[in-house]
């Protein structure tokens, strides 16, 4: 082992990292994540991707009054940002390894969540994958069932193509959705649209950010 990887430092999600498919099936078929939390009636959150949880961690310690939960499909990843949530021993923030749209699908219960985050999603760029990105019309229809009245998702993208398939969707499910001016969050800095070190490294090579924030219509 190189003297690099000896001094790397040992990751330790601890109780900030939820496992889907080590969740026990419940005979509702619905597993309510607010549980996981040790206050679990304050309003709830959900990022779908969140990389190394630069947004979910910066956000949770100005909004301690909120829970939130990051959902990835990278273990790398997800294991760093429950590492990093433990290490500032944030008890409002909880980790899910696992798909966070089949998650959302066939886990989540109906309207528990105030707001929805999808920045920087992959943006699958060859056709054939366009099956994978996150936004679909089912996709959003699901979204649209765990929001709370009023509940919204809000998006970011710095890539063109992805951001034309997000507009397409929007104009197209404007029955469940009001497309509404997108405000940043209270952890960016001035001018930027979230905040994550993702952002930072692209706004320097001067790549345009598009956002939109999609609000539920209807209960």
């Amino acid at each position: 082992m190189s003297a690099g990887l000896s001094r790397r430092r040992r990751l330790d999600p601890g109780d900030w990292e939820i496992v889907l498919d080590a969740l026990p099936l419940a005979e509702s078929g619905r597993i309510d994540p607010r549980t996981w939390f040790q206050n679990p009636d304050r309003p709830f959150e959900l990022e779908i991707g969140s990389g190394k949880g630069t947004f979910l961690v910066q956000q949770a310690r100005q909004q301690l009054e909120t829970n939130f939960l990051g959902a990835e499909w990278a273990a790398a990843y997800a294991h760093h940002s429950a590492d990093r949530a433990r290490r500032h021993g944030l008890e409002n923030v909880r980790m899910l390894l696992g798909n966070a749209v089949e998650f959302i699908t066939h886990w989540c219960p109906d309207g528990i969540v105030n707001v929805l985050h999808l920045y920087f999603s992959d943006p699958w760029p060859k056709k054939r994958h366009h099956k994978r990105r996150v936004v679909q019309d089912e996709s959003l229809a699901q979204f649209h069932r765990v929001l709370r009245s009023g509940g919204e998702l809000r998006i970011v993208t710095d890539h063109e193509d992805l951001w034309a398939w997000y507009e397409e969707h929007a104009d197209r499910n404007t029955a469940i959705f009001q497309q509404c001016q997108y405000v940043s969050p209270s952890s960016a800095d001035e001018e930027e649209f979230v905040g994550t070190n993702y952002e930072r490294k692209f706004r320097i090579e001067g790549r345009p950010f598009h956002a939109m924030t999609l609000k539920k219509v209807g209960g």
